[in-house]
């Protein structure tokens, strides 16, 4: 499973043909930018990641209730992330509001999200199991609740354990893209 920004289709950057592009809403403006970006990439499958809880920059946030009707009206819509998923809880709504076609991804960003991993996974009734670990924020995470840097190669351990043995798909971070024509600073915060 490849997964790789849009803005990569900004700058030219040939994709493989089976990439599935990730929408990130932090960084979408607006729920009309939202659907041209669906539409735009219409012949792709589409991950939308839907920030929860989010307190660093960029921060636009969008409720389950105005994104249901967009992800209904676009097939190419496959997966959800959700953000800072710490407990099955974290995922109820979601689930009972979600198209049935849209397969949930809980994102682990903290070790209590790393040690409630199996009972966040028995929730999600799909087939397919995938989780994503955001490796920064778990870094940050931990060292918030005062706990030794040492432990980050533990948590990231434990999750992959886990998620190998019980045949769950972990999506981790592979390298970033940086340019210098990105402009949007005035839409960091609003």
């Amino acid at each position: 499973m490849l997964i790789a920004s849009q803005n990569l289709t900004n700058y030219g950057v040939p994709v493989p043909e089976n990439t599935i592009f990730r929408i990130n809403l932090a960084w979408t403006n607006s729920l009309d930018e939202l659907q041209n970006l669906l539409k735009k990439h219409s012949e792709h499958d589409v991950f939308v990641d839907l920030p929860i809880h989010r307190t660093k920059p960029p921060n636009n946030k969008y409720s389950l209730e105005d994104l249901i009707p967009i992800l209904e009206s676009h097939s190419n819509v496959k997966y959800l992330a959700i953000s800072n998923v710490e407990s099955a809880s974290d995922l109820k709504k979601h689930l009972e509001l979600l198209p049935s076609s849209i397969t949930l991804i809980p994102k682990i960003e903290s070790p209590t999200g790393v040690n409630n991993i199996e009972e966040i996974m028995n929730s999600i009734p799909s087939q397919e199991k995938i989780a994503m670990l955001d490796h920064d924020d778990l870094y940050s995470s931990m060292l918030k609740r005062n706990e030794p840097s040492s432990n980050f190669v533990t948590y990231v351990n434990k999750l992959g354990e886990y998620c190998s043995k019980n045949n769950i798909i972990l999506l981790r971070t592979i390298g970033v893209i940086f340019s210098d024509e990105e402009k949007r600073i005035t839409e960091y915060v609003k």
